[in-house]
């Protein structure tokens, strides 16, 4: 059976926290081109169509050098750092079934600021979506550093703070139940996630694919330079 995948790579310009972080250099390549040769990679398996969400003209120039063109540009009303990622993705998901007059089962968001995945991170999540038909969706976590249960504090009115999850007795991290941290890599959609009017990716019938190796989201300078080092210093024991 035909499988119709579209996979979307969102891209908006004017990052605050790393300036041109979509296509700044990370071992001497743009940042972008490490998402473009997985989409690259596992779309053919697929035939799937790659889809570019951006409102920058660099970028979308970096990408074309990278070896990925679209005719899409992404609404400024949804350019700005309010907006959220599922609302982006439909938009673009919407104009290309209007483009080539089709409708897409799933849809594959990668995301180009935690380019740390394998193609084997993708097929293994994409087999447990379609071997769950309740779930709505799928997205790669990583073992949290922290436990709401354990050692995770808010801060309540009055200025003191309390463990984040409340009633219970665990005296230790060993006892708390497993969380995870979502590491912002991959999601994968049924198309119909799209017509439940989510506004984020985590619903009532999602599930998560523990990735087994590192992976982390850049969110700092100080993360681009650890990415960095680690593609410089050949210290990933993966493939991506």
């Amino acid at each position: 059976m035909k499988i119709n995948l579209l996979i979307t790579l969102c891209a908006r310009g004017g990052s605050k926290g790393i300036p041109g972080k979509n296509i700044k250099l990370l071992n001497g390549l743009p940042l972008i081109s490490y998402s473009i040769k997985s989409a690259k990679e596992f779309g053919n398996r697929y035939n799937a169509e790659i889809a570019l969400s951006t409102d920058d003209d660099q970028i979308k120039e970096s990408a074309v050098k990278c070896g990925l063109k679209t005719l899409y540009e992404r609404p400024i009303v949804l350019a700005n750092d309010v907006v959220g990622k599922v609302d982006v993705i439909q938009h673009v998901l919407e104009y290309y079934e209007r483009l080539h007059n089709t409708r897409y089962d799933y849809i594959l968001d990668l995301d180009i600021t935690s380019p740390l995945r394998t193609i084997d991170d993708l097929e293994e999540a994409f087999r447990m979506l379609q071997n769950n038909p309740e779930a709505n969706n799928i997205f790669s976590v990583s073992p949290a550093h922290r436990n709401p249960y354990f050692n995770m504090v808010e801060e309540k009115g009055d200025g003191f703070v309390r463990l984040v999850k409340q009633g219970n007795t665990i005296k230790s991290r060993q006892q708390a139940p497993a969380v995870y941290d979502m590491n912002a890599s991959f999601y994968f959609f049924r198309r119909s996630f799209f017509e439940k009017e989510y506004k984020t990716a985590i619903t009532d019938k999602s599930l998560a694919y523990l990735m087994s190796h590192l992976c982390f989201d850049l969110d700092h300078p100080i993360d681009f330079m650890f990415m960095g080092f680690l593609f410089k210093e050949k210290l990933l024991d993966f493939q991506i």
